[in-house]
């Protein structure tokens, strides 16, 4: 007797490295029949790069995810996708060289990939970046590769780790509700790279290399300067 065919599961990773290279780090996530998040991983690689965390992000979903269940992968990478779909058989016939004859970037983890997609039913889908509701998994799959750039270290729901904190791009709604409050702002805030690590006041890390800006309290996320009040 022939069992039932596993039904598709829809998951997203991403990966993300602060300085590019810099701390990096990667995630995946499965959700159920509502999109929602129900299993989840991250993890730090120390120095690394964008395409080394993403690359490495659906290696990690492939490996975790059994072989027979048929797959949507969602991913804001167009380099990744393209890496594995497209240029990917090209890369072989040549040798595992690009058409310039140089070898093929990351290939290790490229040819790892490739092993993981034979046989296996999956449909990637792009989904772009960082957008006012976008796509529920890729968001949370990028902000759990951002936190494990960040503090670099593992998470999961099989950890019993809470999900990943808002992006560090996205401003507080406490912000957005308080525009009276800005009133002593006469302009955008000066903003530098921090050089080092810390914690805005709106509780949210940053990393070094990110812009932070000067706020009532110290240094922070640029947006949160919306947060001080109009007698600080």
């Amino acid at each position: 007797m022939i069992g039932a065919m596993p039904e598709r599961v829809v998951a997203a990773c991403d990966g993300a490295s602060k300085g590019n290279p810099g701390p990096a780090g990667w995630a995946w996530v499965v959700a159920d029949g509502d999109e929602t998040p129900t299993r989840w991983e991250a993890g730090p690689l120390g120095t690394a790069t964008n395409n080394v965390a993403e690359l490495t992000a659906l290696e990690r979903l492939l490996t975790a995810i059994a072989p027979d269940v048929p797959l949507e992968i969602r991913m804001d990478s167009q380099y990744a996708m393209k890496a594995v779909t497209t240029w990917l058989p090209g890369w072989k016939r040549k040798g595992w060289k690009t058409a310039s004859g140089k070898p093929v970037a990351n290939q290790e983890l490229v040819a790892r990939i490739d092993e993981l997609l034979t046989g296996r039913t999956v449909e990637f889908r792009y989904v772009p970046a960082h957008q006012v509701d976008g796509d529920r998994l890729n968001d949370f799959a990028d902000r759990a590769a951002s936190q494990a750039a960040i503090v670099q270290e593992p998470a999961g729901s099989d950890l019993g780790t809470p999900q990943p904190p808002p992006a560090p791009d996205t401003v507080p709604a406490a912000a957005r509700r308080a525009p009276a409050k800005t009133a002593k702002q006469s302009g955008p805030a000066r903003t530098i790279k921090a050089k080092f690590p810390g914690r805005c006041l709106c509780g949210r890390s940053y990393a070094a290399g990110e812009p932070i800006a000067k706020n009532g309290s110290g240094w922070g996320h640029p947006e949160c300067r919306t947060t001080e009040t109009a007698d600080a």
